[in-house]
């Protein structure tokens, strides 16, 4: 879709690779000004070097005062924030086990970059973007397996399912104040880590992905351009009812059971 985000600020986490790279692709297409968050800071400030209104922004998501300098700096760079897309999480490659032997640390790690980041990056953001009521957009990456569990990734599971429940309480909240709380809950997503994992040749689980996609009724994994252009509709003026909401982009593999 085409819309009109001139004169916007979107901060978007995880913008280095993958979903978050596609997603501020398509927002600045469309005019916004782009906050290119990540850890990774070569990858940020070669994202942001590529678009033609960005500056980087390195931060870790469970660093609260290396968040708050993030959001400073953006409203010292473009005077305003108007758009937070929550794209930022991570999941296990080497700790694909049953919850009884999961490891204590890897549960932290990921529920605490995956849920407590994205608490704490929302929170930091609100307070520009209220402060100057003129409204916002957050939209929340969260995932199908926060709809519907899978094995042996208990964590990845907990965190997303708190996202989706989060996302219709931020709403609740912020929607009286102008500002909009949707999640995006995308399902299997051709990235760099989904090749690991299942859809490269030496994918750890490569030799389950065919019977994977026998679940999904289109029958492949979804790409990233693919979520962006769902992110696009909830950051623009076009979503202007809609708060609340999971809009889950999955190819059909949550409508039903395919025999």
């Amino acid at each position: 879709m085409q819309c009109d985000l001139s004169g916007r600020v979107a901060f978007v986490t995880g913008a280095a690779g993958g979903i978050g790279r596609a997603i501020v692709d398509r927002l600045a297409a469309n005019g916004a000004s782009i906050v290119v968050a990540d850890i990774n800071a070569e990858g940020a400030e070669a994202v942001a070097a590529a678009l033609p209104d960005a500056m980087p922004a390195i931060v870790d998501i469970r660093d609260e005062a290396a968040i708050d300098r993030a959001v400073e700096r953006t409203i010292q760079r473009f005077g305003r924030l108007d758009i937070l897309v929550n794209n930022a999480g991570v999941n296990t490659l080497a700790h694909r086990v049953d919850i009884d032997a999961f490891p204590t640390e890897e549960w932290h790690r990921i529920v605490g970059i995956d849920l407590d980041g994205l608490f704490l990056m929302s929170r930091s953001a609100l307070k520009p973007m209220l402060a100057a009521g003129r409204g916002g957009r957050i939209v929340n990456i969260g995932s199908v397996v926060g709809l519907a569990a899978m094995r042996l990734q208990s964590p990845f599971v907990a965190a997303k399912a708190g996202i989706i429940h989060l996302t219709r309480s931020m709403a609740l909240e912020l929607g009286a104040k102008g500002v909009l709380t949707n999640c995006v809950a995308p399902g299997s997503v051709m990235t760099e880590g989904t090749k690991k994992l299942f859809y490269g040749e030496s994918g750890k689980f490569h030799e389950k992905a065919a019977a994977f996609m026998r679940h999904v009724p289109l029958g492949r994994p979804g790409t990233p351009e693919e979520i962006a252009e769902a992110v696009l509709f909830l950051a623009s003026p076009a979503s202007s009812y809609v708060n609340g909401q999971i809009l889950t982009v999955d190819g059909g593999w949550t409508a039903g059971y395919m025999m």
